[in-house]
């Protein structure tokens, strides 16, 4: 999807830290990001050897003063945060804020998500500046989160929310479903072999056995190439040459 969120890191203390988020940002296909005051100054070779690669492939990160300048191009804003006890503000999950970032992007804004320092967060006057809060539902106990695991779980949530990759997926190659006809000829020739060789003892119970073996093959969905293994393998168990 068009318009991905900005990833907007305040004064980050770390090169690794930053190198890392970038990488969880373009494995999530988010790729502009922005740096307010890091520490350690600009360009890092630090942050360059964590990303894997991923500065290489990102457009160039913008660096800034301070925060208001960070976002002055952007229409609505996140903050990363604790729930701060002095302002009213929406606070949402990441599922949800990424659920109203694909509204914001669909109508062509331009999103940014502030993350704050390893330390100390987001200020209240940074918070001010957002018009929502992202609380991400952890552990009580143990809440601290990494710079890069904050960046990675907000940018898989857009990934999911943004993708179409269907949730389950078998790849078939070159197979392809087997036809109703086909599952029914295996079966009723599994069937009957069956029956010759008596392991339908009880006459009362055969119809129910069959019905079972058929549900348990019914759930697997063979494809056509299967189907023909499954021939042979009955075939095998028979006794005869395989041709």
């Amino acid at each position: 999807m068009p318009n991905a969120p900005i990833f907007i890191l305040i004064e980050p203390q770390m090169g690794e830290n930053i190198g890392a988020s970038a990488r969880a940002m373009l494995n999530c296909g988010i790729t502009e990001l922005r740096i307010v005051n890091p520490r350690d100054g600009w360009p890092s070779e630090k942050a360059h050897a964590m990303s894997s690669g991923a500065l290489d492939i990102m457009p160039p990160v913008q660096i800034f003063e301070n925060v208001k300048d960070a976002i002055r191009d952007c229409h609505t804003v996140y903050s990363t945060a604790a729930l701060p006890r002095t302002m009213v503000k929406p606070v949402m999950t990441p599922r949800a804020a990424v659920r109203d970032m694909v509204e914001h992007a669909q109508n062509h804004e331009k999103i940014a998500v502030l993350f704050g320092r390893e330390r100390s967060g987001l200020s209240n006057e940074e918070i001010a500046l957002s018009h929502a809060l992202i609380s991400i539902p952890v552990n009580p106990e143990f809440s601290s989160l990494n710079l890069a695991q904050a960046a990675l779980l907000i940018g898989y949530e857009w990934r999911m929310m943004a993708d179409q990759t269907p949730p389950v997926d078998i790849p078939m190659g070159k197979s392809f479903p087997a036809t109703q006809k086909d599952f029914d000829d295996v079966m009723t020739r599994l069937e009957n072999e069956l029956t010759q060789h008596g392991f339908f003892r009880v006459d009362e119970m055969k119809d129910l056995m069959k019905q079972n073996i058929r549900n348990m093959f019914m759930r697997a969905q063979p494809t056509d190439q299967e189907i023909k293994t499954f021939h042979g393998i009955i075939t095998a168990l028979l006794g005869k040459k395989l041709k």
